[in-house]
């Protein structure tokens, strides 16, 4: 009997596991990983490149501007191995505000823009341009051909062409020689406008819709250089004294590596054939070295003029 009983509960036993086998056949598994199915990772999106962003103060009209700066652009590009991005403004204002931002990594700007941004906001200097051996310009007093005036003096009651409201050449030197004529632009002109780009002013008083204007040397001698006739349109009757050229800047907050790779391959340009193309077209010799000491006297100018800043 007793050994009856041990042979039905092994049955018992034996026929429950047959029948968890059976029904873990027939159900699914919770988190089972089914070998016989597996499919391919999908491929990781490759991640955009994040693009370069160069702008340029105008200086030149954005037309100009494009044209110019582009083999360089493409240049830079080529060499990081990463696009490079233009991004234009219209007023050297708003092209420090892109720097402060940290919208651009790097920019060409006006002295008198470079001096602002860096009281304000710490703008760093990177290099700067050499034309013609030097790392200066100068701010040239043009009226037409066939103008009497002689000075400053005599284009009292005149309709006078500002190039930009920070423009250290297109309005502040100006506006200092009113000033030391006793007056202000506001009483001594007749009128006055802005053109927003040094070329814009040039081609306004060579045109007669400016009976003169303030300009930057190297602007007026690149326009030259493309349109010889302008010469016959126009008389320079003053020039300034020496300022420290436009130099190429960084927002402060720009990687250390960055900056040093932007100066590297900005001082190497002039010994590259492709560099040196790029370097022709925006009528430079080469980009070199430059301290903050080469502005201070266009910063004291500035400084003294600042309040009729509007």
């Amino acid at each position: 009997m007793l050994l009856s009983m041990r042979s039905l509960m092994r049955a018992i036993v034996l026929g429950y596991l047959l029948c968890m086998l059976s029904a873990c056949g027939q159900a699914p598994v919770r988190n089972a990983i089914a070998l016989s199915t597996l499919q391919p990772l999908p491929e990781v999106a490759e991640q955009a490149v994040v693009p370069l962003r160069v702008s340029v103060a105008a200086v030149i009209s954005p037309k100009g501007t494009a044209q110019s700066y582009q083999p360089l652009l493409d240049y830079l590009s080529a060499k990081l191995e990463r696009p490079v991005e233009l991004v234009q403004r219209r007023t050297y204002a708003e092209t420090n505000a892109l720097i402060e931002a940290g919208y651009v990594d790097v920019a060409f700007v006006c002295t008198s823009a470079y001096l602002d941004g860096a009281a304000r906001f710490g703008m760093e200097l990177l290099v700067a341009p050499q034309v013609n051996g030097e790392t200066v310009y100068y701010s040239l007093l043009l009226v037409p051909a066939e103008s009497e005036a002689q000075s400053m003096a005599d284009l009292r009651g005149k309709r006078f062409a500002f190039t930009d409201p920070m423009s250290n050449t297109g309005r502040v030197y100006p506006t200092y020689l009113v000033k030391q004529l006793g007056s202000t632009p506001e009483e001594f002109f007749g009128s006055v406008f802005y053109t927003y780009s040094h070329d814009d002013a040039i081609r306004a008083v060579a045109q007669g819709v400016a009976d003169g204007a303030a300009v930057d040397s190297l602007v007026y001698q690149f326009a030259l250089e493309r349109e010889p006739e302008l010469a016959a349109r126009l008389r320079m009757i003053h020039r300034s004294p020496p300022f420290g050229i436009p130099p190429v800047v960084v927002n402060p907050s720009v990687r250390p590596q960055l900056k040093a790779l932007l100066r590297d391959l900005l001082y190497g340009m002039a010994d590259d054939p492709d560099g040196r193309r790029a370097l022709a077209a925006l009528g430079i010799e080469r980009f070199v070295p430059i301290s903050d000491e080469a502005y201070s006297s266009a910063r004291r100018l500035f400084q003294e003029m600042r309040f009729l800043s509007p």
